[in-house]
């Protein structure tokens, strides 16, 4: 195991692989509400960066739905994270925000898409990971689109598997 990067130590509670304990819940006002089991994996290799993927799934099917992989990175001497993020769905952004204690509190800074993206686009996300004191990791998505404002996305909790 390499030994981790002081720079982004104080991000070693995401470390490891975590599981959808009970179905997140998704809607926003333009889809029927769903429900879906995720898992995230956050690592490092000795570098100043966190890698990670996300892989979501339809909850009876199994069947594999949003993906997502990338990179956390810390402004040494700060508690400002940088979060790099490319999607199935043809999105690429950056997140950028703050850490204090063991919150982490995103909101975009780029997005970028493919020429083909399916309308309407996402024009803003604002993202946070909490760990609660009883070791479950929560994360909490919001996004805005062309015809909709900044509304809650995503809410889904994790255990930690590894």
């Amino acid at each position: 195991m390499n030994q981790m990067n002081p720079i982004i130590a104080p991000l070693e509670w995401l470390l490891g692989t975590w599981r959808s304990e009970e179905p997140g819940n998704g809607c926003f006002p333009t889809i029927q509400p769903f429900r879906y089991s995720e898992t995230l994996q956050f690592s490092h290799v000795g570098q100043p960066v966190v890698n990670f993927s996300f892989n979501a799934f339809h909850l009876d099917s199994k069947k594999p739905l949003h993906r997502e992989c990338g990179f956390m990175r810390m402004q040494p001497g700060t508690n400002k994270v940088a979060f790099i993020s490319a999607q199935n769905t043809g999105l690429v952004e950056i997140e950028e925000g703050e850490l204090s204690g063991q919150q982490l509190n995103l909101r975009s800074h780029t997005i970028a898409r493919i020429s083909f993206a399916k309308e309407p686009h996402v024009k803003e996300i604002s993202r946070t990971f909490q760990l609660h004191t009883d070791g479950r990791l929560e994360q909490r998505v919001s996004m805005a689109t062309d015809s909709q404002p900044l509304t809650e996305h995503l809410r889904i909790v994790y255990v930690r598997s590894s």
